[in-house]
């Protein structure tokens, strides 16, 4: 009789605790934010809202190119902390092409202060930079002080001294070959001193505060595609730019100088890209035989800036996949 008893007491003991502690979770579970319970002891603990990623951009990182070539090499600067990275020969040198056009033009500019150049003259200085114009690009040059004279000890011109001291460059001297030792066209430069030219434009010390905008204005307004080419001018609106994508694009105007030249006393296609932002400035400098077509570097140069797009469109996405079986 008593175990019976002690057994009736004990399943009521434990029906009335269930009783109690049911509804204490129940409550602790639909207490919300503690607002309609009275209290927050029980408050759930809200997700963090999720971190917007950051925009893309260029950044230092692996390049590979089926290059068919004499010379390939390119350098990024990331402007906001002036460190440069790129191919291991990024201090080698080629021929600078048109490329050097945007620092004649922002060379001649910062040299008039706040005076307004005639109309000619800044019309010629347009002309040089958006359709690559030659002859206007010679008229600057001469007025910035250029001379096509060959000078002692292998100097080159003033105006190449003065983008060598004021942007700083390392890599950078006269031509090397014979008959045109004195064009500005055949400067030597390395991609590592096209990115510190690049960098030398957007920051001012190259045109100056009073021109700086306009050059990089030009520059972004640079216009005609690889196949629109004629004898003195040609179109240069290719290379990198068509390597990025929009959403860089819509961050502000790209401002680029392309140069390209196909030459006959090495049988090559010379060709170098620069662009530069307020963020980075890159350049790509090429050689390859002529039997390929300028369109070919334009791609190269364009592929190297796409394989440097931080993140890379579409990496948020990349999740493992099953494999698939054939149905």
């Amino acid at each position: 009789m008593r175990s019976r008893v002690t057994m009736v007491l004990a399943v009521a003991a434990v029906l009335l605790g269930s009783a109690l502690i049911v509804p204490t979770a129940y409550a602790r579970l639909s207490s919300g934010d503690g607002g309609s319970s009275g209290g927050g002891g029980g408050a759930s603990v809200a997700a963090p809202a999720p971190t917007a990623p950051p925009p893309p951009t260029l950044a230092a990182g692996r390049v590979s190119v089926d290059f068919d070539g004499e010379f390939f090499s390119w350098a990024l600067m990331d402007r906001k902390t002036g460190k440069i990275s790129g191919s291991k020969n990024m201090a080698s040198t080629s021929s600078t092409e048109s490329m050097i056009k945007a620092w004649i033009v922002s060379d001649y500019l910062r040299q008039l202060d706040d005076k307004k150049p005639p109309a000619d003259m800044l019309k010629a200085a347009s002309l040089a930079i958006r359709d690559s114009n030659d002859d206007a690009a010679n008229k600057v040059y001469y007025a910035a002080g250029g001379s096509y004279r060959i000078l002692p000890n292998s100097q080159p011109s003033p105006v190449i001294q003065r983008a060598i001291k004021i942007c700083g460059l390392t890599d950078t001297s006269r031509g090397n070959v014979a008959k045109y030792q004195g064009y500005w066209s055949f400067t030597r430069m390395s991609p590592r001193d096209a990115v510190r030219l690049g960098d030398c434009i957007a920051d001012g010390k190259a045109a100056g505060p009073q021109w700086t905008k306009w050059v990089l204005n030009e520059m972004s307004k640079v216009r005609g595609s690889v196949s629109d080419q004629h004898d003195t001018y040609g179109g240069g609106k290719w290379g990198i730019v068509d390597g990025l994508p929009a959403s860089i694009k819509a961050q502000g105007p790209v401002s680029i100088k392309n140069g390209w030249t196909q030459l006959a006393y090495d049988g090559n296609w010379h060709v170098n890209c620069l662009a530069v932002t307020d963020k980075w400035s890159l350049a790509v400098m090429l050689r390859y035989p002529a039997k390929s077509p300028l369109s070919y570097g334009a791609k190269t140069c364009a592929s190297v800036a796409t394989q440097l797009v931080t993140p890379q469109p579409g990496a948020v996405l990349k999740v493992p996949q099953q494999p698939v079986g054939k149905l």
